[in-house]
């Protein structure tokens, strides 16, 4: 299978709503998603994986019991397993995660209405 290339900007053009991440590639068992959030995230954790965000465009945080970290464009923080985090943007940012095939965005919080569908391509 010959490579083809993925224009971030025309699959971020696609993703409308807000914590609804969007599969647009998978390396071996893991997807590269796109998302747009803006707000507050609701506070969870991911007991079996590491969690990578990638910010793309404009500012964000992410809350953690114990303090927060906020990243610009072009900054990158991977949140290990098991630690509880609240993602948030005071404006639209546009982030990349990576995360294995499967991974629900909420992860052990109860499905609210942030809680996005499960392997969604753009």
């Amino acid at each position: 299978m010959k490579p083809g290339v993925i224009s971030l900007d025309e699959k971020l053009r696609a993703v409308v709503d807000h914590w609804s991440p969007k599969v647009i590639a998978e390396v071996n068992d893991y997807q590269i998603k796109l998302v747009k959030i803006q707000g507050e995230f609701v506070w969870h954790k991911h007991d079996d994986t590491d969690e990578v965000f990638i910010c793309l465009r404009g500012a964000m945080g992410i809350s953690f019991r114990d303090g927060e970290a906020r990243l610009k464009q072009g900054e990158m923080i991977i949140v290990p397993r098991g630690v509880e985090h609240k993602p948030f943007a005071q404006h639209e940012c546009e982030v990349m995660l990576i995360e294995p095939r499967g991974v629900v965005n909420t992860g052990d919080a109860d499905a609210t209405d942030l809680t996005a569908a499960q392997d969604v391509w753009i």
